[in-house]
């Protein structure tokens, strides 16, 4: 028989898995999370997490607990705002965690930078989490130059220019082009 293989499947080693063996080896994580990487090179991507999070609630707070609806409450989720914003801290955290089953969590970022006091009026958050600030937009010189050019432009073909050459055509069937 193959002695190797009877000796890795023997009783002891199932009673040391069962009694909670923890492998050596991975990276471990804040919060207690360890994580064993496929590839022993592995590196974690540069990641800042975003500042601010969208909570938007999915979910009724009916039939649910009293603290749940507390919280909700305290983050001002209710019937008219289904949708808060709030600080990515730790005290927060914890409350979101509580009530995950009942909202759905998204990092607002800002990819034109963030907003100043002057920029409130500009500001749009959507519902993927990106905060567009509008501000000043101006047009690009060679957009300019083209329009102009366009507009001037004596082949243009502009609406009542094809309805009259369109109606030429029709009535004169026979002289007219067809």
């Amino acid at each position: 028989m193959n002695k190797p293989l009877l000796k890795s499947i023997s009783p002891l080693t199932l009673l040391c898995r069962l009694k909670g063996h923890k492998p050596s080896g991975g990276v471990r994580y804040p919060g207690g999370i360890k994580y064993f990487p496929r590839h022993p090179d592995h590196k974690d991507p540069e990641y800042t997490p975003s500042k601010l999070f969208r909570i938007e609630q999915i979910q009724t707070s009916k039939h649910h607990p009293w603290w749940q609806k507390k919280i909700l409450s305290e983050l001002k989720i209710d019937d008219q705002n289904r949708v808060a914003i709030v600080k990515n801290i730790p005290a927060i955290n914890m409350r979101l965690w509580k009530i995950k089953h009942l909202i759905r969590v998204t990092p607002i970022i800002f990819p034109y930078g963030e907003p100043t006091e002057e920029d409130i009026k500009y500001t749009v958050l959507k519902e993927n989490g990106q905060c567009i600030v509008t501000k000043t937009l101006q047009p690009e010189q060679k957009q300019v130059e083209a329009l102009e050019k366009f507009e001037t432009d004596p082949k243009k073909m502009d609406s009542t220019t094809l309805k009259r050459e369109s109606r030429y055509r029709w009535n004169d069937a026979f002289t007219g082009g067809f």
